[in-house]
């Protein structure tokens, strides 16, 4: 194995209650009526599929950019200030890094947000690549942000694992050509979806090179 690509939200920060109370509160001030479940419809997707997943359904006044603003700006202030990370998070990518691994983060989020989060926890020194599906033609579950990361990575697919919490992530990677470990949450586990990873974990913790071969 030659690399480890990450997802960010809900694997190494806990950040997806925090973009599902930026959610409610956004869509709702549109007139949308957002409950945690429905949240969970549009988890792994960029946050402008989010915008337009939910005004096919319940249209509002105003354009798209202003509502992604208005949800980005709350998503990331509600991360960075009370962002923490997932329990295995760092000792998963510091024990990857010391076996030789080139790491990179492959996310749904933007890039700023990506950054943000890389300083405040102090990872920059062990990601080689920060690549954010926002500039890719399409988002998760399109491969696209994951065969652009690889090849920013100069490895080869089947010589890399990812390692993903939602069911749009796992397909994304899967049809990139990655080894794929799913690490969803208890509630998203029960989704038939995460059959299609190589491996599925309930928490980071539990996470080694061992476990795929390697």
């Amino acid at each position: 194995m030659q690399a480890a690509i990450f997802d960010m939200d809900g694997l190494i920060i806990d950040s997806e209650p925090l973009w599902r109370e930026a959610e409610v509160d956004v869509f709702g001030s549109l007139g949308v009526p957002l409950n945690d479940a429905m949240c969970r419809e549009t988890t792994g997707l960029r946050y402008d599929e989010v915008v337009r997943y939910w005004r096919a359904r319940f249209p509002w006044e105003g354009t798209d950019d202003e509502a992604m603003g208005r949800l980005l700006g709350a998503a990331q202030s509600l991360i960075i200030e009370r962002g923490t990370l997932m329990a295995g998070a760092r000792n998963a990518i510091t024990r990857l890094h010391e076996n030789g691994l080139r790491l990179a983060i492959a996310s749904s989020s933007p890039k700023t947000l990506i950054e943000a989060v890389v300083g405040r926890f102090d990872l920059g020194e062990y990601f080689t690549v920060l690549h954010s599906a926002e500039d890719e033609h399409a988002g998760k579950p399109d491969p696209a942000v994951y065969v652009t990361t690889i090849s920013m990575l100069g490895v080869d697919a089947h010589e890399c694992v990812a390692l993903e919490d939602s069911v749009s992530g796992v397909r994304s990677a899967k049809a990139a050509g990655a080894i794929v470990v799913a690490v969803p949450d208890s509630e998203a586990a029960r989704d038939p979806g995460f059959a299609e990873a190589d491996l599925v974990l309930s928490s980071l913790e539990d996470f080694s090179l061992d476990l795929i071969g390697s």
